[in-house]
């Protein structure tokens, strides 16, 4: 299994939950549960691709990108309300990993590699990223019902 393999795979996940968040009102990029916004959400995961395409691709961080929410939401005072910069910063990241799962050469994929997360292959890793943007889905979607009910009762 490869980047030729990899690919459709991680395209059919990432362009749903893009679509998705196009969708978003801009206003409930402030909507939370707990200390996590949606708005925090969508920058955390976007950095989150980042990060795994330098821990487990090699690929250097962009020049100029600045981690805002590796500390979780609890460590960031950080406000993320502005729609257009966070799809555009999610289509950066995805194009980013993109280009770092094509740049692999193929016998660099099972071969473990360790990070401050955890020991995983390259090939695991896209794995985690896929269940990391499902969670993330799954939680802004929960966030959007739970204030809707409220809304209308």
């Amino acid at each position: 299994m490869s980047f030729a393999t990899v690919l459709p795979i991680w395209n059919a996940i990432q362009d749903r939950f893009h679509a998705s968040m196009r969708k978003l009102p801009e206003a409930d990029l402030t909507l939370e549960l707990g200390s996590a916004s949606i708005g925090y959400m969508l920058r955390h995961n976007a950095e989150v691709e980042y990060m795994f395409a330098n821990w487990f691709f090699g690929k250097s961080f962009p020049e100029g990108l600045k981690l805002q929410t590796s500390g979780g939401p609890s460590a960031s005072k950080a406000v993320f309300t502005n729609k257009e910069e966070l799809i555009d910063l999610l289509a950066a990241s995805n194009a980013y990993l993109i280009e770092a799962m094509r740049e692999l050469p193929e016998e660099k994929w099972h071969i473990p590699v360790e990070t401050a997360i955890g020991t995983s292959t390259p090939l695991e890793a896209v794995g985690r990223l896929m269940y990391h943007t499902g969670i993330h889905a799954g939680q802004i979607s929960l966030i959007q019902k739970h204030f809707a009910v409220k809304e209308n009762a």
